[in-house]
């Protein structure tokens, strides 16, 4: 992932405070076998200390990957949008010479994949991801040997993912001026597609931290 210098988070916790923020769907990436392209699983994760907790079907076929090979890489990407360029064309500039871009946020972690395979630290993970996604417990115990989920461990792996390095980005033109940014922001408001809003919201959100960028 290529990094401007004004694309940079302003430091740990900020992309920390957008994960937790309900970003918590993403990529796993695995280098495919000699010969063979990289697999891409779409999946949820959930976070414990620096790890990433997934679990996978048993047949799915990214096992063989990770086993050959347990570097890979987890990208979530949010906060998309397409900014058309005439949104972007400088003062005195035609507004169909401005040139169009996308607005993101994405953070792109370096793992060491660990497979879970004990029963019981399956049904660990287990319980850790429903804290996070269930955290009002409205769902039966996970527990070995017990229904509904400890018939169903045997169908999934779990995966331990060893947070190794990040890199995150956070894409909303904070090198040009504030009055800039804050203009296509309400547009961005005002064409209220897909994810426009949360969009906005973000680029509102670093204005007012970025303010004028300074290299």
């Amino acid at each position: 992932m290529f990094i401007q210098p004004w694309d940079t988070s302003l430091d740990e916790a900020e992309w920390q405070t957008w994960i937790a923020d309900g970003h918590d769907f993403g990529q796993l990436s695995v280098n495919g076998l000699p010969g063979r392209p990289p697999t891409v699983v779409p999946t949820h994760f959930s976070c414990d200390d620096r790890d990433l907790l997934v679990h996978l079907a048993r047949p799915n076929p990214v096992w063989t990957a990770i086993e050959h090979d347990p570097n890979v890489t987890f990208t979530v990407i949010g906060d998309y949008a397409f900014v058309p360029g005439p949104w972007r064309a400088g003062p005195g500039t035609p507004p169909t010479d401005g040139v169009p871009t996308s607005y993101y946020a994405a953070v792109q972690f370096s793992c060491r994949a660990h497979i879970v395979d004990d029963p019981e630290a399956k049904a660990e993970l287990l319980r850790r991801q429903l804290t996070h996604f269930q955290p009002d417990g409205d769902h039966a115990p996970v527990a070995v040997g017990q229904p509904p989920y400890g018939r169903m461990l045997s169908g999934i792996r779990g995966l331990r993912l060893e947070v190794t390095d990040v890199l995150a980005k956070f894409k909303y033109d904070d090198h040009k001026p504030v009055e800039h940014r804050a203009a296509v922001a309400d547009r961005l408001t005002e064409r209220g597609q897909g994810l426009d809003v949360p969009t906005a919201r973000q680029q509102l959100r670093r204005l007012d931290r970025v303010g004028p960028w300074k290299p």
